[in-house]
């Protein structure tokens, strides 16, 4: 007898949620002790960390998976940073190689970064301003995916975008030495300029690092650790930086252990039982849904469940058959059973029923629903006979389509889902499981021809255009690149220039602007260049000689404050 997938979820659920109550005390951090004293008894050993695959190359400039972007916090840093503290402290933009946070000037166009002078590369060479300025045309010769969406209002970006290759920014960011600072000059303000400051993209790397995608060879860092190798199909091990000396305990602590190891290639089951048997100190992946009640009832003090900005997505390729047709696009969405979905991510306490681009209690977010039976604010079902409706109208029924999945446990799971609901709409589908160290930026490359792939989102930063500008813009648009984030490949100028304007107006009124985001997030749903499926919460699983685990909620578990015994 098999179990549904709500079935398993309320199992699941019931214990999980007695966890999320039990964990609360234990993994709270200690403020009253003192830091130093905290250092002293726990600084030391090694912590081992796990994930199915690795997630690609490690150049902070190109990479844009979190899973990495939790490693490169604690390897390099930028002018300012997303303070390294639990909870929502962590949406808190600090200091980092800068000395302070500039002042705006010339109506928010201008800003005057004095550096801080000491910063040493793992190199043992001091970082400088001409170091800030290189990094900065870096970002564009090595075609990083944020050039056209985060770093495109920077004075001289627009010559860059178009030749990279050349690329000086002149005008835009000007570095001096010899006074020690750094001015950026914007096209026109940004009320997120510091938050794109703030991301490992814009991390300072010396001037003369290569104007390529590093891949694998590891870039000299500035944090307390450093990447000593580095191969994908293996492991990836951090030593510590013998150059770094702590300077702003909010924007880059020093760290616990001694030497960080993470590896790769293990089964989610196999990880599981490390951990348990406290050979792994934390898994990556999410456990699968028949471990949960488990894990919940046995090893509740080692479990963390954290709430997240996301969502778990199918973007369809607007360029190619069928969805480049719209009727297609919107049955799809019709016919989506997202309870099923969240039944296959671990089930409701892990997840919740989505069918917009915005996640909950996040700027611009308004409850709506049109891709379910008797729309509304919420989801409540699939609505098949409107979806079917659709497919027929659209003359599209038989098509082959090939759905790209993570070659893991949820992935396989929901692309197996997908490809079963097609071909009951009449499709001939096929699922292609690769591994998720390519993935992401597999389905991102158009040579690759992907229709229609599983894949997710977490926020950059706290603001709606991380989500439906990064996403959706056309300037999120790279043919043939590895960079191209618009999976969908969906250009609407008229929804450009409302996301545009809307983002002007943010400098002066948050609030009209966030009204505006929520109109603009329907609009989009509306040609439905994309499928929301669930929004996911965070599922970590840590040893029993794992302590001090901190949460954050712009950068997640904050590795290099926890200690091993």
């Amino acid at each position: 007898m098999t179990r549904s997938p709500k079935a398993l979820a309320s199992r699941a659920g019931a214990f999980i949620a007695t966890c999320l109550l039990a964990q609360t005390a234990l993994t709270a951090p200690s403020h009253a002790e003192d830091r130093a004293a905290l250092m002293a008894q726990h600084r030391g050993g090694t912590m081992v960390l796990a994930a199915v695959s690795a997630a690609g190359t490690i150049d902070p400039a190109i990479n844009y998976t979190g899973q990495y972007w939790q490693i490169l916090q604690m390897t390099n840093d930028g002018l300012v940073k997303f303070k390294q503290a639990a909870g929502t402290e962590g949406f808190k933009i600090v200091p980092d190689v800068a000395e302070a946070i500039p002042e705006p000037q010339d109506g928010g166009k201008t800003y005057v970064f004095k550096i801080r002078k000491g910063i040493m590369f793992s190199t043992g060479k001091e970082l400088k301003p001409s170091d800030v300025a290189a990094s900065f045309q870096r970002i564009f010769k090595v075609n990083g995916p944020t050039t056209g969406s985060f770093y495109n209002g920077i004075v001289g970006a627009d010559k860059c975008i178009a030749d990279a290759a050349n690329c000086t920014l002149e005008g835009g960011v000007i570095a001096d030495d010899a006074a020690g600072t750094v001015t950026i000059h914007l096209t026109q303000p940004d009320s997120e300029f510091f938050d794109k400051m703030a991301v490992p993209h814009a991390s300072i790397l010396p001037a003369d690092t290569a104007a390529k995608d590093a891949g694998t060879t590891p870039v000299a860092a500035t944090g307390p650790y450093m990447i000593d190798s580095y191969n994908p199909n293996e492991k990836m091990v951090l030593k510590r930086n013998p150059h770094f000396k702590e300077w702003s305990v909010d924007a880059q602590p020093d760290g616990y252990a001694d030497e960080i190891v993470y590896q790769f290639g293990m089964t989610e089951e196999a990880t599981i039982n490390a951990v348990q048997n406290g050979q792994v100190d934390w898994m990556f992946d999410t456990p699968p849904a028949d471990r949960l009640p488990e894990l919940g009832s046995k090893y509740a003090k080692q479990m963390h469940i954290d709430p997240l900005a996301a969502f778990w997505y199918l973007p369809m390729n607007t360029n190619l058959a069928p969805f480049n047709n719209i009727k297609v696009r919107q049955a799809l969405n019709y016919a989506l059973d997202r309870d099923a979905l969240v039944g296959l991510f671990g089930g409701e306490a892990l997840a919740s029923p989505t069918c917009q681009i915005l996640p909950p209690d996040f700027p611009g977010y308004a409850p709506q629903c049109l891709y379910t039976k008797n729309p509304g604010e919420s989801w409540s079902e699939p609505d098949m006979d409107k979806a079917k409706a659709l497919i027929k109208e659209s003359g599209t029924a038989g098509q082959k389509v090939t759905i790209i999945a993570e070659d893991n446990a949820v992935g396989r799971g929901i692309g197996t889902y997908v490809q079963s609901l097609l071909n009951e709409l009449g499709y001939d589908a096929s699922l292609k499981a690769i591994s998720p160290n390519i993935e992401f930026t597999y389905i991102q490359n158009t040579n690759n021809n992907v229709q229609l792939s599983v894949t997710q989102w977490y926020m950059d930063y706290p603001a709606p255009s991380d989500f439906i500008n990064v996403l959706l813009s056309c300037d999120s648009i790279h043919p043939g690149s590895d960079a191209s984030i618009n999976i969908a490949g969906y250009c609407n100028k008229d929804l450009d220039k409302q996301m545009q304007d809307t983002m002007a107006l943010a400098i002066k009124d948050p609030d009209a602007a966030n009204a505006n985001w929520a109109k603009i997030d329907k609009a989009f749903m509306e040609q439905a260049p994309l499928a929301p499926l669930f929004t996911p919460k965070s599922v970590n699983f840590t040893s029993a000689r794992l302590g001090n685990y901190l949460f954050n909620k712009q950068n997640r578990w904050v590795v290099s404050q926890s200690w091993v015994k």
